[in-house]
């Protein structure tokens, strides 16, 4: 490889739209990778930018650094993706983004109807819960993801 195809620290932070406290950020969480110059300084291949835009995108999707590093480890780390490796990942992002549109629906669905009464103390109520039985399940909200989800 010709250290002319070699990108610096910032210039692929000004080219992907990122800081440079991110890029090292990425690199820290293995979502992209660098190679030292003489001097220490960070060189990033060019094709680091595609993996810095598949990860702004899937958190533009909601996805987690965990789940986006998971579909990026199916990626080749030491030349630029091809399409057939573009496809594969977009078909594992595809079932977790449907599963989560379906998830807002439902929240978006039951949350009409639990605000419209004004009162939260109706028996029909899906979050009702009559001296705090549910609390002994743990914390968080227990009765109205599942009757949103079951609903």
């Amino acid at each position: 490889m010709d250290r002319h195809d070699l990108l610096g620290i910032g210039e692929v932070a000004r080219r992907s739209g990122v800081s440079v406290p991110t890029v090292r950020f990425y690199e820290e969480k293995g979502l992209i990778t660098s190679t030292r110059d003489a001097a220490g300084r960070r060189r990033f291949e060019r094709h680091v930018l595609r993996r810095i835009a598949v990860v702004r995108a899937g958190q533009r999707f909601g996805m987690g650094l965990a789940e986006i590093g998971e579909a990026l480890a199916g990626l080749p780390v030491d030349h630029p993706p091809t399409k057939r490796d573009w496809e594969r990942l977009s078909r594992s992002w595809h079932a977790a983004l449907t599963a989560r549109i379906e998830a807002m629906e439902r929240v978006r669905d039951g949350l009409s109807s639990c605000i419209g009464c004004g009162c939260l103390s109706l028996k029909a109520c899906p979050v009702y819960n009559h001296d705090d039985e549910l609390a002994a399940e743990g914390p968080g909200p227990r009765r109205w993801p599942a009757a949103a989800r079951d609903g």
